[in-house]
């Protein structure tokens, strides 16, 4: 196994630091998408919205309960909540 550079472990440990910081990022995004998509596409947002929200230890049924609901409103008032903690 080789040696990390000074600079690549700073980097790994600044992603694990920041890592809820970036899934928040991510799932608000995700959101703006919801918004503007349809079909296919719109189920392949959700599903990563999904994985997003159980990186930030998100209730799995309250997961289910936004997906079943199919309502970026929701999704939106959800993600807003998380990103005043």
């Amino acid at each position: 196994m080789t040696e990390r550079s000074k600079y690549q472990q700073n980097v790994i440990r600044n992603y694990y630091e920041n890592r809820d910081a970036i899934a928040l990022q991510r799932a608000q995004e995700i959101v703006t998408e919801l918004y503007l998509s349809e079909g296919k596409k719109r189920e392949k947002y959700w599903k990563s919205l999904a994985n997003h929200l159980a990186k930030l230890e998100v209730k799995q049924e309250t997961i289910d309960h936004l997906v079943a609901q199919d309502d970026p409103q929701l999704a939106a008032q959800m993600v807003e909540r998380l990103s005043k903690f």
